[in-house]
């Protein structure tokens, strides 16, 4: 039996406390000797009922401080009302094609079919916890599990109404853990790059086969075009002979015609010397 308490209001954080219990069948109280201590304090004890004894009976708890300035406390406890399990332990958790299976080993000495469980199962796409009772069994199975996703399971355990009056659930098992969680960005990005490795692999590929092309089967040249090229050298070698230039430099230069211009008077008369003086005829002929 565990049994926790807080400190007096007015008590110093340095008080001690003991706690004494007894019941019907002991003989004398005993005295706890595994205190905790921490936020609260409280001791655990061994509950050895005679056999003689019909049920559970009645357990009486004293707790004071050893300086007894602080009022002491006195309460009575029915066991069977406080029961509380401590935590299932899982055995096994497999998953066999799209079912997952669990099994667990129920805690302490408590007889058969007086504790219920249930089971916590979540899945790590969508955090949706579902919780499953299960009575009078320890083990169970999920069905139409998907194969990629991760799914989280624990066990709590309970007494049952037909054994104990208690309604205390036990702490949770430790989480076990099964499947893969598949991340689906490698598959994006692989259904991206393929694509465009094969883009790239075709243009590299019609490259090569090109150039392999034209080692292999050489382009024929024009017969035309190589004739035209020949003769037409050939012209422009001979238009560009040196001997045609050197007599066109010494070629002696066509003499300029010249025309001379001759002014001829003419008298007519003595009486129109003077007006002939004044008026001059002019006649012009090219020689």
């Amino acid at each position: 039996m565990v049994c926790t308490w807080l400190p007096g209001q007015n008590a110093n954080a340095s008080t001690n406390y003991t706690l004494y219990y007894w019941y019907e069948g002991l003989g004398n109280h005993q005295q706890c000797q595994n205190y905790i201590y921490g936020e609260n304090f409280g001791c655990n004890f061994s509950l050895s009922i005679p056999n003689s004894t019909n049920g559970y009976p009645t357990i009486s708890i004293l707790i004071r401080d050893n300086s007894e300035e602080i009022r002491p406390v006195c309460t009575n406890r029915n066991p069977t009302t406080i029961v509380k399990p401590g935590p299932p332990r899982i055995v096994t958790v497999s998953m066999i094609r799209d079912e997952i299976h669990i099994e667990w080993q129920k805690p302490g000495t408590f007889p058969p079919n007086c504790l219920a469980y249930q089971v916590e199962f979540k899945d790590s796409k969508s955090d949706f916890v579902q919780l499953y009772d299960i009575k009078q069994s320890n083990k169970t199975w999920f069905p139409n599990v998907h194969p990629n996703t991760v799914y989280i399971l624990k066990v709590r355990a309970r007494p049952e109404e037909t054994c104990y009056s208690s309604s205390h659930w036990s702490d949770w098992s430790e989480e076990k853990s099964i499947g893969e969680n598949t991340d689906f960005t490698f598959y994006i990005v692989l259904i991206l790059t393929i694509p465009l490795t094969v883009a790239v692999a075709t243009i590299i590929l019609l490259v090569y086969l090109k150039r392999l092309k034209i080692l292999i089967y050489p382009q024929i040249p024009d017969p035309r075009k190589i004739i035209k090229r020949m003769f037409g050298e050939q012209i422009e070698d001979s238009q560009s002979c040196p001997g045609d230039d050197f007599l066109n430099v010494y070629k002696p230069a066509m003499e300029e015609e010249i025309h001379y211009l001759v002014c001829i008077e003419n008298p007519e008369s003595s009486t129109s010397e003077n007006e002939d003086r004044e008026r001059p005829s002019l006649q012009v002929k090219a020689l």
